[in-house]
């Protein structure tokens, strides 16, 4: 299968600008991401390459190189299919992690490494679930996260106790590879190492050679009041352990609010349907209404008409992003009796007759049915 145009891969012109290739890649990136579309490899190989396409022209050398010779003229530099130099997902998070950092606050593994420096952390993500009552107010959660850490049987080396790690044969410790192409030398991720530098030959049996073991810890995060689902929580360097020397990743806590058996949230305000009948919205009444905190009495004025509202300030919830709180806003439904008794039509009657109201007699509805029969 031949390879497709990486200008027409990313969905740009040839002469697009370093702005306009990352704005491309953001925008297919985002809509094939792998977390997006779990288990679905055709989204995953269009994300590896739009990965691949990026990889090249965002490098001026070797996009210059791909202008002139296409393809062809990146064999050999690890160019193709899987990507430039990626052999895996994971490579592509780690090359470009400042972009999905960016786009998700999140990403397959952290920040950008440097060639032959430590890796930062992977981020993590947490979904909690909240209360109505408890993401109005705020509350304090502890959380149970579990974290790899450093292996003890072997410190983390990876290896098996009272051996080492050795240097790779593949690259010789560089974590590099490097590939002529007429008078260009490309370097790439080694393969055999994943830029590592060593390989371990008698893997610690503990952690089967990763150098880490999972351990389960509790972290306490404080949810501010008004948070909705869809806020996101970042705990700085709450995330995986890096390798020695680099930092953690973050944990980012996603919350999902369960919905007012009460109230209608919009926004930082709150709606609550007040029912009222005919005769007390006419004539006037108190009622109660529920507030976030203690019940109000609210007097209904005579002649209280369907739709009608009454808002309460700073009675909703709180402002996340500002100060103060939202409003409580009251909306009258006037209801109308379905059966009447005697006594109560005789009374409406004499209401309407007062109010010079033509209403239906108890015998019209005997006499329309007798006409249309007849």
């Amino acid at each position: 299968m031949s390879e497709r145009d990486y200008y027409e891969v990313l969905g740009v012109s040839r002469d697009a600008d370093a702005k306009q290739l990352k704005k491309a890649y953001r925008k297919l990136a985002m809509q094939y991401h792998p977390d997006r579309n779990p288990g679905d490899d055709e989204a995953e190989q269009k994300f590896k390459e739009a990965s691949a396409a990026y990889e090249v022209l965002s490098n001026p050398e070797k996009r210059s190189l791909y202008d002139r010779f296409g393809h062809e003229g990146l064999r050999g530099a690890s160019a193709g299919p899987g990507g430039p130099g990626f052999h895996s997902v994971d490579d592509i998070f780690s090359q470009f992690g400042d972009i999905f950092g960016d786009m998700f606050g999140f990403g397959g593994g952290g920040g950008r490494r440097q060639r032959g420096g430590p890796r930062r952390g992977a981020d993590m993500r947490y979904d909690l679930e909240l209360t109505f009552e408890e993401a109005a107010f705020g509350t304090t959660k502890t959380l149970e996260i579990p974290r790899h850490v450093d292996c003890e049987t072997c410190e983390g080396s990876g290896a098996k106790p009272g051996t080492s790690p050795t240097t790779c044969s593949t690259c010789h410790g560089r974590g590099q590879v490097h590939h002529r192409q007429g008078f260009f030398t490309l370097s790439s991720t080694c393969p055999h190492c994943k830029g590592a530098g060593e390989q371990i030959d008698d893997p610690c049996e503990e952690c089967n050679g990763a150098g880490k073991t999972r351990v389960d810890r509790e972290v306490e995060v404080t949810i501010p009041a008004g948070v909705n689902t869809g806020t996101r929580l970042r705990l700085r360097n709450e995330g995986e352990n890096g390798s020695p020397g680099a930092p953690r990743g973050d944990l980012y806590v996603f919350l999902h609010v369960a919905e007012s058996e009460i109230f209608e949230r919009d926004g930082a305000d709150l709606h609550f349907k007040k029912e009222l009948s005919f005769v007390q919205a006419a004539l006037g009444c108190e009622v109660e209404i529920p507030t976030l905190e203690e019940p109000r009495t609210l007097t209904v004025k005579p002649g209280t008409q369907y739709g009608d509202r009454k808002i309460f300030k700073n009675e909703g919830v709180a402002k996340l992003q500002g100060s103060g709180r939202g409003d409580l806003i009251v909306h009258f439904d006037v209801t109308i009796p379905t059966k009447l008794s005697k006594k109560q039509r005789e009374l409406l009657e004499a209401f309407a007759e007062d109010a010079g109201i033509e209403v239906a007699s108890p015998g019209f509805f005997k006499k329309m049915k007798e006409k249309l029969s007849s």
